[in-house]
């Protein structure tokens, strides 16, 4: 399959956002999405995602002895749009405002519509992947012109590396960037497409911190290439490398306005989010202080971040520690980030990914099967939800 090579982009927009106004009024008011039509058929050999139930879930024991409280949803809940899935965490939204959702361990994409109460179908599973080490079927992205041409990347780790591949619903795999380190641990990495139609990719240092100050490697940094994966006009030493430095990235999220980059990282000390500039480094190796500081980083006790997206002038992170969604605002020059307010505190356990659609609406997974969580019946979810009338100052 020949992949259509897109326009060549001169760069970044500057890295801004508009901030939230003062004095804006009370929490945010999750509402469900009307409905959206969805397709495709089930796969064997793998157990069947669910919906959501109107009975008050069962809980099961905690998957580790603790005084933790289990995850909680009411007895009929609009936002949780899909249950019973295994390890849910790539999400990509179709044109026809359903989202394709990747299950890491099993390569299973499934189809999700935003509303309770609909079927949810499997479309493609993704064979060969190595999934220890937290590698799998890391992150999928739509093509700019899907219309046009059907595909679907994904992030995916293998047994000889981590890589980007494209696919249609229904056709063969095609590589698309090779060769990036794979470890024992530190797999995890992210993709999303800029606004100028290039491919950033988030790659972890697969466990070799060394490899994310390597210049010559691929491992701990942020790609930017384009849609068959050359190096994209205008990085910043000619080659498929456009910033460094990182250890796992968690989240990788763009504005789509201001073409400001966002990346966040599980890291020994305080989580970062960092606002990722060209050719820029970002700790990984520590080198006594020569990086780019973040322009944030969590509240303690609300760290260890999954996923980030941005919608309007917020940025949403979710943290599985907190077991909850954050949310700030930036300034609209310089970029730096509010104070976080905490959405969603405990109502869903821990939350991994989070993804913002063209209908102002986010979508989520929960982790609560991780090993570090307390499950409900109904985990893994994914969850629909519209954010209206909050700022960084409100808490839900």
């Amino acid at each position: 399959m020949r992949l259509r090579i897109l326009a060549a982009a001169t760069g970044i927009a500057a890295l801004a956002l508009a901030g939230c106004a003062p004095g804006t009024s009370g929490p945010p008011d999750w509402r469900p999405k009307p409905s959206f039509s969805g397709e495709g058929g089930a796969a064997p050999g793998l157990p069947q995602p669910g919906i959501p139930s109107t009975q008050p879930p069962q809980q099961s024991r905690p998957s580790s002895p603790s005084s933790r409280r289990p995850s909680k949803a009411p007895k009929t809940d609009p936002t949780v749009v899909a249950t019973n899935l295994t390890t849910p965490t790539a999400i990509a939204i179709m044109p026809d405002g359903t989202a394709l959702v990747g299950e890491r361990t099993t390569g299973r994409i499934v189809r999700v519509q935003p509303v309770a109460g609909r079927p949810v179908h499997t479309v493609r599973t993704l064979s060969g992947l190595r999934t220890t080490g937290d590698g799998g079927l890391l992150d999928l992205a739509l093509s700019p012109n899907y219309e046009q041409d059907n595909l679907v990347f994904a992030y995916v780790t293998t047994r000889r590396d981590n890589r980007v591949v494209a696919f249609t619903l229904h056709g063969p795999v095609t590589p698309v960037v090779t060769g990036i380190p794979v470890g024992r641990t530190g797999n995890a990495g992210r993709i999303v497409f800029g606004p100028a139609g290039n491919l950033y990719v988030g790659t972890g240092d697969a466990g070799r911190p060394r490899l994310a100050g390597d210049p010559s490697s691929l491992a701990g940094k942020i790609l930017r290439v384009t849609d068959i994966g050359r190096p994209a006009p205008g990085n910043p030493i000619r080659s498929r490398v456009w910033a460094s430095g990182f250890g796992s990235v968690a989240g990788l999220c763009i504005n789509p306005d201001s073409g400001a980059v966002f990346e966040t990282e599980q890291r020994a000390g305080p989580d970062p989010v960092n606002l990722v500039g060209a050719g820029a480094s970002y700790g990984v190796p520590d080198t006594a202080g020569q990086y780019d500081p973040p322009v944030a980083v969590l509240p303690s006790g609300k760290d260890a971040p999954g996923g980030c997206a941005v919608l309007g002038p917020n940025l949403y992170v979710t943290s599985l520690t907190g077991r909850a969604l954050l949310m700030t605002s930036a300034q609209p020059n310089t970029g730096a980030l509010g104070d976080f307010a905490t959405l969603l505190p405990g109502r869903y356990g821990r939350l991994r990914t989070v993804v913002a659609d063209d209908a102002g609406a986010l979508w989520l997974t929960t982790s609560n099967r991780d090993g570090h969580g307390s499950p409900v019946r109904l985990d893994e979810r994914v969850l629909h939800i519209i954010p209206s009338g909050g700022s960084s100052s409100d808490a839900a």
